[in-house]
């Protein structure tokens, strides 16, 4: 029975999560770290701090199979990665294949936009020098998805997506956007609907397969979901319950 460990620093973790539950069934403890949040303001050595404790914590606490770092980014500014530790990074050898104009926006968090990690993750994937990427930073919209403001304000929505997005799109000739924060995939509809012509790209589909080949001979009978968080866990079921996640949250903390 293959037990999971998925965190972030809140909602982003879900659309990684719904995309494991589709193709594995598992034991998933899901982790909201909303004291730290938002991830997309840390420093690097802030978030070295945090993710390192928070790994910690989920191994002392649960000793998973897994743990799946559901943010893209400490995964672009940090080295995490090992055989039980699975990271989420932009998904850019999709983007080649989806891309006509050679033009890829890569939209994700501040730190990771500025982020060094992010510069050597396009140099490492080989890409050929045709390819254009465009770092679009999407803290804003990060934010719609944690307030709420996507369910209860979609209008505000559209105002933050057309002033985060209109100016990158009319200058450039972008066809093709990756979703690099595990937030943006709860926006993916209002995104498209201002802009149809787009490919906006989720990678947890991506994730997904990895564990999947993980834990396809350790499958549990049924998918079963855990969730805990730091902070004020009213609030965080308050948010849950507006999605549709009725599950019990517990306080967690180191």
């Amino acid at each position: 029975m293959a037990k999971i460990a998925v965190f972030d620093s809140g909602l982003g973790s879900l659309s990684i999560i719904k995309a494991i539950q589709k193709i594995t069934k598992s034991e998933i403890i899901y982790f909201a770290d909303q004291e730290n949040f938002p991830y997309g303001q840390k420093s690097q050595t802030q978030l070295s701090i945090i993710i390192c404790n928070t790994i910690k914590l989920l191994q002392e606490k649960f000793s998973p199979d897994l743990i799946v770092v559901a943010s893209n980014t400490p995964s672009l500014m940090l080295d995490v990665t090992t055989k039980k530790i699975i990271d989420v990074k932009p998904p850019l050898k999709d983007a080649q294949k989806k891309s006509k104009t050679k033009q890829i926006g890569i939209l994700a968090t501040k730190s990771a936009i500025n982020s060094k990690g992010l510069t050597q993750y396009i140099k490492k994937n080989n890409l050929p020098p045709s390819l254009k990427f465009f770092k679009i930073n999407g803290s804003k919209l990060v934010e719609l998805v944690e307030s709420g403001k996507y369910i209860s304000d979609q209008k505000y929505c559209q105002k933050i997506i057309k002033k985060t997005l209109d100016q990158v799109l009319s200058k450039n000739n972008i066809d093709t956007i990756t979703l690099s924060s595990t937030h943006l995939p709860f926006l993916k509809s209002l995104l498209k609907k201002q802009y149809p012509s787009i490919s906006f790209i989720d990678p947890a589909n991506i994730v997904a397969e990895k564990i999947f080949l993980k834990i396809k001979n350790n499958q549990s009978k049924k998918n079963s979901l855990k969730i805990f968080a730091t902070g004020d866990t009213k609030i965080f079921k308050a948010k849950l319950t507006k999605i549709g996640v009725k599950n019990k949250v517990n306080l967690l903390s180191s």
